[in-house]
């Protein structure tokens, strides 16, 4: 089953009003309520772009893929790129972790890799 996963997003972002950011960036407080509670089982593509956007990602890093149980899939299942891991350690902590000679160069890898 595909879902949305925004949780990961925002810790990563350090959103910690999902809502307000949600409607701030576009999204009616409908729509809103009904992502956040993954009420939602047809999303339009309007609302993916608009979330793309606002949280600076792509379609994939809002969807998480959970295998049907009792169902077994290959191992090149093209959807089985789209589970979540279970490591659920914020981001931001993870950065605090490292030492500042560490993080110094993370952040040169970093901007070499994005020229």
């Amino acid at each position: 089953m595909l879902t949305l996963n925004l949780t990961p997003i925002f810790k990563a972002r350090g959103i910690e009003k999902p809502y307000t950011f949600l409607v701030k960036a576009g999204l009616t407080p409908h729509s809103t309520n009904h992502i956040l509670g993954n009420k939602t089982r047809v999303y339009r593509l309007d609302h993916i772009e608009l979330l793309c956007d606002a949280l600076n990602c792509e379609p994939n890093d809002l969807l998480s893929w959970t295998p049907e149980k009792g169902k077994q899939y290959p191992d090149n299942y093209p959807l089985k790129n789209l589970q979540q891991n279970e490591n659920n350690e914020n981001i931001l902590e993870t950065l605090t972790k490292l030492t500042y000679k560490e993080l110094q160069q993370k952040t040169k890898d970093f901007n070499t890799n994005d020229k």
